[in-house]
């Protein structure tokens, strides 16, 4: 009776249900899984996307007031006007940029194979080049392409601001044409870049520039045990604020230096430590940090919101700092933090569609542009008629003829095809044209790296062994 009841108290002892276990269990899942960042990337880009569609077609949501101590509309406050914060959306690329290629090599490291983070570093900074040069250059054959069948002459002939600054008109021949090809695609990685056929494309250089900034600190701290490799890593923040500035970086080493960082801190105890106390601090700071990111690039002194973050501004911020980037890159580093330390916002951000959205952020990022001076324009300036329209430059008031903006019904009824249509491309690009770009980027990997064999270039003198045949 006495072994029987024993039985009975093991087997109830074992199958005891223990929230406290579980819930451990899953919070170190969730925070051992960075599958986030995708997440996170594709909200960034469908963001930027949508700062274009403001800047085209609701440019009221750029001021933060209709007036100094104006009025303000719903989507002029804060967290709501981010639907027109482009700048904040791209800090939050390069931050990931510096968190995702700096995971491996820092667990790497905090294992002891510091030749493996080496050579890990050494083909992740080659790939790198590859990897957005050729789908950036796709993207700009294409717009080039159909620019020059006229596809963006309506966009050019529109009242929509973003779409007639950034649509280029035909060249004068196919040769002109081929020139101005080469001249866009070389302008998009020179100092201040600028890609007629891609305005976006602007923000690729600094990707590039900031992933080598991330190769080159890691390169020269892999050796550092991890205390005083996030040490230096503090150190190169702060100083970057200054050489940064001088140097025309637009706050790109800033956030590539938060990026190590947040790799360090997740493979760090303290995300799992800080894990039960995230339902507390997580949401003020996302809602602090989703604020900073509000900040407007412009009229800075029309909201009081604005008016207090201008003032602390004056107050800390380093010498010949840029305003409009800096509360949104500091509020980017916030919501990153944020995220690395709370399992319920990793969570959310792995979700399978979200997921699916940061398999194709880089598709849409290049793409939007074009769909925009094309498809989408074709939708909304179909039919209308152009009108007399004054425009100034400085002093000078001239007649332009334009075609209006259209209705909020147009505009709504258009939005579901045109989204249709981009994702479906975006889709259609990362499944069937980027591992493309992957063969090319292997073949040209094992080229350079000597991993083919192949016949060298000039004949190689064989050592004499010394011994008679």
């Amino acid at each position: 009776m006495s072994a029987t009841v024993g039985m009975l108290q093991s087997y109830a002892e074992k199958t005891r249900w223990k929230p406290m276990s579980a819930s451990h269990d899953v919070t170190k899942k969730a925070l051992q899984d960075s599958s986030w960042a995708d997440g996170l990337r594709g909200i960034a880009a469908v963001y930027v996307m949508f700062s274009h569609l403001t800047m085209a077609f609701a440019r009221y949501i750029v001021r933060p007031a209709d007036g100094e101590n104006g009025p303000q509309q719903w989507m002029q406050k804060p967290i709501l006007r981010l639907v027109g914060q482009g700048t904040a959306w791209v800090a939050c690329f390069i931050i990931l940029s510096g968190f995702v290629n700096s995971l491996k090599p820092v667990k790497l490291a905090r294992q002891g194979n510091v030749d493996t983070a080496l050579s890990n570093l050494a083909v992740s900074a080659f790939r790198r080049t590859f990897r957005l040069f050729l789908p950036a250059t796709t993207a700009t054959v294409i717009s080039w392409f159909i620019c020059q069948l006229g596809a963006y002459e309506t966009a050019r002939q529109s009242d929509a601001y973003w779409l007639y600054v950034t649509s280029p008109g035909r060249s004068y021949s196919w040769g002109t044409a081929v020139e101005d090809l080469i001249r866009a695609i070389r302008n998009t990685w020179l100092f201040n870049p600028d890609n007629a056929y891609d305005q976006p494309q602007w923000a690729l250089l600094y990707l590039l520039e900031g992933s080598f900034v991330c190769f080159s600190a890691l390169l020269a701290t892999i050796n550092l045990t991890p205390r005083f490799r996030v040490m230096t890593m503090i150190i190169c923040w702060f100083w970057s604020w200054n050489w940064g500035i001088r140097i025309g970086d637009p706050m790109v080493s800033v956030d590539i230096f938060v990026g190590i960082l947040l790799a360090e801190l997740n493979h760090s105890e303290w995300p799992l430590r800080l894990a039960p106390f995230s339902v507390f601090f997580a949401p003020p700071m996302t809602i602090a940090a989703l604020t900073l990111m509000s900040f407007p690039s412009e009229f800075h002194t029309w909201a009081p919101w604005c008016n207090f973050l201008l003032k602390w501004f004056n107050r800390v911020s380093p010498e010949n700092a840029e305003l409009s980037r800096f509360w949104p890159t500091i509020g980017a580093q916030i919501l990153c933090l944020t995220i690395v330390l709370s399992p319920h916002m990793r969570r959310a951000l792995s979700h399978k569609y979200l997921l699916w959205l940061g398999k194709i952020s880089f598709p849409i990022y290049l793409l939007h542009g074009s769909f925009m001076r094309s498809l989408l324009s074709w939708m909304l300036f179909s039919g209308q008629k152009l009108t007399e329209m004054e425009e100034r430059s400085g002093d000078q008031t001239y007649i332009i003829m334009r075609y209006p903006l259209p209705g909020y019904t147009a505009f709504f009824l258009s939005m579901p095809i045109f989204f249709g249509c981009l994702f479906f491309t975006a889709h259609v690009w990362a499944t069937k044209l980027e591992p493309q770009f992957g063969i090319i980027t292997k073949k040209a990997e094992d080229l350079m790296f000597g991993k083919k064999d192949r016949p060298p270039a000039l004949p190689v003198k064989q050592q004499d062994s010394g011994r008679p045949d």
